[in-house]
């Protein structure tokens, strides 16, 4: 009965705690005694099948959920051939079961309470469970996801999600209906103004006052949808020489009065100066409140900065923008002071730098802003880079930001500006419903005709599942959520008009994700998707990913679009699944996580510039969305070779980013790389490599996860697949 184990249990409320012998033989003992004398297992056999399972759990590379246990249970009596006491067994749980179901919510809203709920407390890493505003949108989300699984999704895809099958995204905000990405229309918003909570907000008259209704808006629209959304800084450019003539008008009169010199020559100094100063306060307003905002689900905005100097006409305007973006580039450059006056990298915004022909080269008129761009990226992991070569080949001639981490809009004929380009300023994403297709190769056994076959009919269980979301949108009057259907961010519907044609005919997308595309290779050729002779069969899953997208378009006039799925709990999720479906499958099933969509496994030794070439012909295939990393140390010493890395991207791939490393320790005032440890009971923590310190708590680490920079630690899948990663540079 001493009999312990390293490996944690899992219980149905998400907390997770550590193996107890004893509940599994009373729970043997309670069904003994329930048959007759003739057909008891004895004590030895009772605790032989205990010890089995303590054996079972301890061999498990994961925290194993207590219905896991609960199976070992079944079978462990059916070995010792008590099939009596076996009945009894799954009769009980049955009942258990049916009771639970009658309220299913009550125990995983007050595990979250109690802050012991694991699955929830690491399921975003850049949520704060604790903090009671967290708790209220968490709890919500319970009940949410009750109300999905129990009334509102078919039983099929419900138990599809659950057993890792597909990733029905976000069901703890399906009830509502709500969407998840968004591409502000700011333009719109601050020229034509626009309205929060009630309040006609004209447009602004100086650059400053811009600023702040810029994050009046983002703080709006993220209260009243679930997922990222960005802005561009051309947006703002315009109001810069607003200021500017309105300063030049002050300076004149300030110097008239005073009988000083009203030379044009020193009028445009002081002017200048004091402009300056100007754009410098309003970027701080935007990086400042938007990292100290807290929306109502308990979170900074997920936002996203696009900075892109083509955006705008030559002249003065693209001057006064890339004014913009060079303070943007200081003050993140700079980071936040956390609480102990420490200067830490923030998490958000996350910024975006447009490679392009004027600032891609030494000498080009822009050059000095892209070295700026390096070296901030080699101290605070911003900004991620777009290549506007390359996109323009990949977007019908198109250079747009992402709504979001990566999520892209497609670009659709249908939806053009008044001077007749493509539209993507208010437009959205409808929701994301992910494939495993490592489980696609599991189940089909390396048979490749099977393999086909099971592929379409997981396709159309996605599609399916799509169609849930999609019509759980249909029918929305714009009344529930004034600002993103009513007051321009979106749209600019009537009072009591429903968003149903804004869900049609390409003005909105929705997407098909997936997940673990090398994995799938592994199980089904042995060999990596980076191998050549894998890799056409990789490509070719992708085709056929977009090839049922295109087909449901031209049926249904939605745009479905695939998307390299960020997975954050998602990949320890699906490891969990796949285990507990296939067991553990050398290369496939061994790790707590599972590969991020089209990427190079973590831990597959290649350079950056042989990784980001190889995925640059994935992201092609993944229109709805993609990004691509290359994991590099310490660069803040050397910047040319950030600066040859961007240049790579520029002539290479779409959309990429640099992961570098950018931690401190509270307790040593250490400023490098925290590394994962192991404890003594098999769990990944974070650890000091100068003082030891282990406490979460007293430690800024910042990596990149998902697309976003996370600060919050993650569960100990993805803490394990942070600990994999090895250097491309």
């Amino acid at each position: 009965m001493q009999k312990t184990t390293r490996t944690n249990v899992i219980k149905r409320n998400g907390e997770e705690v550590g193996f107890d012998l004893s509940k599994i033989v009373n729970a043997i003992q309670k069904a003994n005694k329930e048959i007759d004398k003739l057909h008891q297992l004895n004590d030895y056999q009772i605790l032989a099948i205990a010890d089995m399972i303590a054996d079972r759990v301890d061999e498990s590379s994961h925290a194993v959920h207590v219905e896991d246990i609960q199976d070992m249970v079944e079978t462990g009596i059916m070995e010792m051939r008590g099939y009596e006491v076996a009945q009894k067994y799954v009769r009980y749980r049955y009942k258990r079961e049916l009771s639970r179901k009658s309220n299913t919510t009550d125990n995983g809203i007050l595990a979250l309470i109690e802050h012991i709920n694991e699955e929830v407390k690491q399921e975003n890493s850049n949520k704060n469970p604790v903090i009671n505003s967290t708790q209220r949108d968490y709890m919500a989300g319970e009940v949410s996801k009750d109300l999905s699984k129990r009334v509102l999704l078919p039983e099929d895809i419900v138990r599809a999600h659950e057993e890792g099958i597909i990733h029905f995204h976000d069901t703890d905000y399906y009830a509502q209906k709500e969407h998840n990405c968004d591409l502000i229309n700011l333009e719109d918003m601050l020229q034509n103004g626009t309205v929060i909570s009630e309040t006609l907000i004209e447009k602004p008259h100086s650059f400053f006052t811009a600023c702040n209704v810029t994050t009046q808006i983002v703080a709006q629209v993220a209260s009243n949808q679930y997922g990222g959304q960005s802005f561009t800084l051309a947006h703002l450019a315009p109001f810069v020489d607003v200021s500017r003539q309105k300063i030049r008008k002050n300076v004149l009169e300030e110097r008239k009065e005073c009988g000083e010199s009203i030379e044009e020559s020193i009028v445009n100094r002081v002017t200048e100066r004091r402009l300056r100063d100007e754009i410098k306060s309003g970027i701080q307003t935007i990086q400042y409140q938007l990292i100290t905002l807290m929306t109502c689900n308990g979170q900074a905005p997920f936002v996203t900065v696009f900075m892109y100097l083509d955006e705008v006409e030559d002249g003065q305007t693209r001057d006064d923008l890339a004014l913009i973006i060079e303070e943007t580039l200081r003050q993140r450059m700079q980071g936040v002071k956390n609480e102990k006056g420490v200067w830490i990298t923030p998490a958000f915004p996350k910024l975006i730098y447009v490679l392009d022909e004027d600032n891609i080269t030494e000498g080009s008129k822009y050059w000095y802003l892209t070295e700026l761009a390096a070296k901030c990226t080699a101290k605070r992991m911003v900004p991620d880079y777009i290549s506007a070569k390359i996109m323009k080949q990949l977007k019908n001639g198109n250079v747009y930001t992402c709504m979001g981490c990566r999520s892209f809009l497609t670009v659709e004929d249908t939806q053009r500006n008044a001077d007749g380009s493509h539209k993507f300023y208010g437009r959205f994403n409808q929701g994301v419903v992910t494939i495993n297709l490592v489980d696609v190769a599991c189940t089909a056994e390396g048979d490749m005709e099977r393999f086909w076959e099971v592929l379409d009919e997981r396709l159309e269980l996605c599609h399916r599942a799509l169609r849930c979301r999609h019509e759980r949108l249909l029918g929305t009057v714009s009344d529930v959520a004034p600002i993103l259907w009513q007051y321009g961010a979106l749209a600019r519907l009537k009072k009591g008009e429903t968003i149903d044609k804004l869900l049609y005919n390409g003005y909105s997308t929705i997407s098909l994700g997936y997940a673990g595309l090398y994995e799938m290779c592994v199980r089904m050729l042995g060999k990596s998707h980076t191998d050549p002779e894998a890799k056409p069969f990789a490509l070719a899953v992708m085709q056929r990913l977009n090839d049922k997208c295109q087909e449901w378009k031209r049926a249904e006039n939605i745009s479905y679009s695939v998307y390299g799925t960020p997975m954050e709990s998602t990949t320890y999720k699906f490891a969990k699944c796949l285990q507990k479906r296939f067991g553990i499958i050398p290369g496939v099933t061994d790790k707590n996580y599972i590969t991020n969509s089209y990427h190079v496994h973590v831990s597959e030794e290649i350079s950056a510039f042989d990784k980001l070439e190889f995925e640059a012909d994935f992201q092609k295939l993944s229109p709805g969305g993609a990004i691509s990393y290359v994991e590099v140390p310490n660069m803040q010493n050397n910047i040319p070779a950030v600066l040859s890395v961007m240049q790579f991207i520029y002539d290479h791939i779409m959309y990429a980013e640099l992961n570098t490393k950018s931690d401190y320790c509270e307790c040593c005032g250490y400023d490098g790389e925290i590394k994962i440890v192991e404890d003594e009971t098999g769990k990944l923590g974070w650890e000091c490599p100068n003082c030891g310190n282990r406490d979460q708590n007293q430690m800024s680490v910042a990596r990149r996860t998902c697309g976003y920079i996370g600060t919050q630690f993650w569960n100990q899948g993805r803490t394990q697949e942070i600990k994999d990663r090895v250097l491309h540079l």
